[in-house]
């Protein structure tokens, strides 16, 4: 099995975790996004989404994309990841956010889309969503051709500078990191601010 030189930047975690953040900060600092820019800034994410929908293909077999994908970053959310092969290697940041900031955010949503956000109980979603990130972080684990870095967002709004260099550190150095702690505009973190 042929394994691809350059590793993949693979942006994941839950929806509304941060993921479109993740891929701007990447963005401006230098990496090149492998995006079909399908889905258009809205309300919800103003700076764009920065998804591929052929990613969304995976569990049926529609992993051609990868062949532009090494060197590049892109978007993969938490679940479509053991989709990924090992024919590849893969450097991905994983979003985390406070479960009720996810939910909000998700409810938020829901509410513009003319959505019921109260279909399924906040507490219910979240016993899903641990499970599920469980799950996948063992998954993770025990795949030698994956390194994960762990992303606060949190951390990330409030230190974008210091996670900008963690995550350069991570991903081999050459990002610029003052333009990606850049991107980073606290103004859009609407879900857990204070006050």
């Amino acid at each position: 099995m042929t394994v691809s030189a350059a590793p993949v930047v693979v942006v994941s975690g839950l929806p509304r975790s941060g993921t479109s953040l993740m891929m701007q900060m990447l963005v401006a600092g230098g990496l090149t996004p492998l995006t079909d820019h399908q889905r258009a800034a809205d309300e919800d994410n103003p700076r764009g989404y920065y998804e591929l929908e052929r990613v969304k293909r995976a569990p049926a077999g529609d992993l051609e994309w990868l062949a532009e994908a090494p060197g590049k970053a892109v978007k993969v959310i938490a679940a479509l990841l053991p989709y990924l092969p090992a024919t590849h290697r893969y450097r991905v940041l994983f979003m985390r956010r406070a479960m009720a900031e996810v939910l909000a955010s998700q409810r938020q949503m829901l509410r513009r889309r003319g959505g019921d956000p109260d279909a399924v109980p906040d507490e219910q979603m979240a016993i899903v969503f641990r499970k599920h990130l469980a799950q996948v972080e063992a998954w993770m684990a025990a795949q030698p051709h994956m390194a994960r870095l762990d992303v606060d967002y949190r951390e990330l709004t409030e230190r974008p500078g210091a996670t900008a260099r963690r995550i350069d550190e991570f991903l081999g150095g050459g990002l610029d990191t003052a333009r990606m702690a850049s991107a980073v505009d606290p103004s859009l973190h609407r879900q857990g601010r204070p006050g």
